[in-house]
């Protein structure tokens, strides 16, 4: 089961899913998801301890993503 985002949380305990919101408000959550996948990615990138990951882009989309393949 991968882990979610604090986004992520927030649709599902706000909207119950993104599915239940506007285009519109779709549009800014992409870009909030956008700006906290970078966050996720800078931090692990710029810690010392590296773990099990080659670096923070394979960390986020192991932990993160539902789907490598599916963006959004």
């Amino acid at each position: 089961m991968k882990e979610q985002t604090a986004v992520e949380w927030l649709i599902n305990e706000h909207f119950g899913g993104i599915e239940n919101c506007t285009p519109d408000f779709k549009n800014k959550i992409k870009q909030a998801k956008e700006m906290e996948k970078e966050q996720i990615v800078n931090a692990y990138n710029d810690c010392e301890w590296t773990g099990d990951h080659e670096d923070g882009e394979q960390y986020y989309n192991e932990t993160f993503n539902k789907s490598i393949n599916k963006r959004g």
